[in-house]
């Protein structure tokens, strides 16, 4: 497994939200003793702020409407501009904060690296211990991603869990999963599918799903 970093940190959570798109997979299972320790640490925070002068209710409730505002369309426009720009992929390779900043995309202080998928090698993203997350690019995290039985078994049994998701690699495709951390994202870059030559950015643009940028399934022709 590439891309491990140890998780002796605070991590950014966003527990508690439940999205009708987020589909189980076979053997899913909640982790809701995790989750709701943190849901409840972090409304204890919220309200001590609040109580304190700190921020205000208004403040905590514009921050959680632009977050939630934020949809996986970002981070498909950046695969997009990969595919249709050579040197910016370049760029977005070797410097993927500064490459995202020129579409008006900002990750903070966090660091993002972006993984590309070949011919050769498939990439995977997971938080081991959370639900660490590009949030800034993809929004919320699916619901089976946070759960424990996506965490864990990834890393053991990566092929596998993929089957589950309806992605079948052949067998001489190397399979990378990296371990997303808080100071850490990761973005799945896919390949571009075949077919795809003559489609507009827009086009293009309908087949890059959230999934495929956790590398869970692959973009598909219409």
């Amino acid at each position: 497994m590439s891309g491990t970093h140890p998780h002796d940190h605070d991590h950014d959570h966003d527990h508690g939200h439940d999205h009708g798109q987020d589909q189980a997979h076979p053997g899913q299972a909640k982790d809701e003793k995790v989750h709701g320790y943190y849901q409840l640490l972090g409304l204890a925070l919220k309200e001590l702020l609040i109580e304190k002068g700190v921020i205000t209710a208004a403040e905590v409730r514009a921050a959680i409407e632009a977050r939630d505002a934020i949809t996986p369309s970002l981070g498909g426009k950046v695969v997009v501009r990969a595919w249709t720009d050579a040197a910016y992929k370049t760029r977005l390779l070797a410097d993927a904060h500064s490459a995202i900043l020129e579409l008006g995309i900002d990750m903070g202080p966090t660091e993002l690296i972006v993984a590309e998928n070949t011919p050769a090698v498939h990439n995977v993203i997971v938080c081991t211990l959370c639900s660490c997350y590009p949030r800034n690019l993809l929004g919320l995290p699916p619901s089976w991603y946070k759960d424990r039985d996506y965490r864990s078994r990834v890393v053991r049994e990566p092929r596998a869990v993929l089957k589950e998701f309806g992605t079948e690699l052949p067998s001489d495709i190397d399979v990378r999963v990296h371990d997303s951390t808080a100071d850490l994202r990761y973005l799945v870059l896919p390949m571009r599918p075949s077919g795809t030559e003559g489609m507009s950015e827009a086009q293009l643009a309908d087949i890059v799903t959230r999934d495929c940028m956790i590398g869970v399934t692959l973009p598909k022709a219409p």
